[in-house]
């Protein structure tokens, strides 16, 4: 006898054997044993997971999207009219040259753009083309990527920057020339401004909408076009801070020597834009709380069933020697299984639907289309994944418990009968 196996002991491959019956330890072979039943709740699991990934992104994702968007080129600070902020008003700053040869001679300051917004248009034949003008320095600009052609030299006041909705509506390309008229101002009895300018160069305006129709040129140029040369006005001047310069005391100090212009850090704009975008950070903690909610009771739910129904197998597995921490690790393991299992094709699943959510949100009129509701990083994922276990393997307690505390006897009278 000594060289056969007891009864129900357990082989070195884990699994109890009674015969040709087996009684699995594994979780992934208890899961198994109900397979439309796991199937469903894995599905439920992955939805839940994909509502939580996505509320992850969103809480964070559009401040992180912002503030990558106002620091691509590098300027950490923008200088606008008092009370505004860069474009979001027609406001101006009056004396740029000079305003610029301060800021340019500032200690602390290394670089120094203009950048003035107006209306346009583009003659084609007896046509106008609505446009919008964006009149730039290009050894300090900040708004634009370029995709194709040559860039705008220092004192270029032949040349013009085009976008690609430019270039489908007005069929220009590179190298031939555009007409630009400037709006006419109905109380001034004067012809509007009119400027023949090649096109050097395709670029990605950064904060314009998606579609939007934009060109650039000179500052000077825009200023003849919008007619504020006379008075050398600007929408914005954008700052670039010298290295190991504080952007926040930089910012702290010109606004005590500029006291009648507006003067924000980019950490200054994020928060005013997160300001106005607290409803999605409610939204994305209400909706994350639920979808965690639901995947604890799904897993806790099915588990239970799992257990109730297993009940002489673990009164029989406690009988012959099996510790009942065993059975509580044996569980629990199930829930992080089932979590774990779901959680994958969740997190798969987040990252689609986000990508249509952020489509859908991203196309509301004028917002710029460099900006991002949904911002996938590699500190979302993770932080999702370990929630999720640890819901799954916390779901899995309650189940552990009602297994531990089965009364062997009592079940297995009750399994005989």
């Amino acid at each position: 006898m000594s060289g056969q196996r007891g009864l129900f002991a357990p082989d070195t491959s884990g699994h109890l054997h009674e015969g040709k019956s087996r009684l699995p330890l594994t979780p992934v072979r208890n899961l198994s044993r109900h397979p439309f039943r796991t199937a469903l709740s894995l599905l439920g699991i992955a939805v839940t997971a994909a509502m939580l990934l996505d509320m992850v992104m969103l809480s964070g994702g559009i401040e992180r999207s912002f503030e990558q968007l106002l620091v691509g080129r590098g300027f950490q600070m923008r200088i606008s009219p008092k009370g505004t902020l860069p474009f979001d008003t027609e406001a101006t700053l009056p004396g740029t040259r000079a305003l610029l040869a301060r800021l340019r001679g500032d200690p602390d300051i290394a670089a120094a753009g203009p950048l003035l917004g107006a209306s346009l248009y583009a003659r084609q034949g007896d046509s106008l083309r609505t446009l919008f003008g964006y009149g730039v320095d290009p050894a300090a600009q900040a708004n634009y990527q370029l995709e194709a052609g040559t860039d705008l030299l220092p004192g270029d006041t032949t040349g013009v920057l085009i976008s690609a909705p430019v270039a489908a509506v007005t069929g220009a390309r590179l190298g031939d020339t555009l007409t630009l008229v400037g709006r006419l101002d109905p109380q001034m009895a004067e012809a509007a401004v009119v400027r023949r300018l090649v096109v050097r160069g395709r670029v990605r305006w950064l904060y314009d909408y998606e579609g939007q129709r934009s060109v650039g040129t000179m500052l000077s140029v825009m200023q003849d076009l919008a007619r504020q040369r006379d008075e050398d006005r600007a929408s914005a001047i954008v700052l670039k801070v010298r290295e190991g310069v504080d952007p926040g005391a930089a910012t702290a100090r010109l606004r005590r020597e500029l006291p009648a212009l507006e003067v924000n850090s980019v950490a200054d704009l994020v928060a005013e834009f997160r300001g106005r975008l607290v409803y999605f950070r409610q939204l994305s903690y209400i909706l994350g709380t639920i979808s965690l909610i639901v995947t604890l009771l799904l897993v806790s739910t099915l588990l239970t069933i799992t257990v109730n129904e297993r009940l002489g197998e673990i009164a029989t597995l406690r009988a012959i020697g099996v510790a009942r921490v065993r059975i509580v690790r044996m569980v629990m393991a199930e829930g992080g299984v089932l979590t774990l299992s779901g959680g994958g094709a969740g997190i798969v699943l987040g990252v689609v639907t986000a990508r249509y959510l952020d489509a859908i949100l991203t196309s509301f009129p004028g917002l710029p289309a460099a900006i991002s509701f949904f911002v996938p990083r590699a500190g979302n994922l993770t932080l999702a994944a370990l929630v999720l276990i640890v819901t799954g393997i916390f779901a899995g307690s309650y189940p552990a418990w009602l297994a531990a505390r089965a009364p062997v006897a009592a079940t297995l009278r009750a399994e005989a009968t």
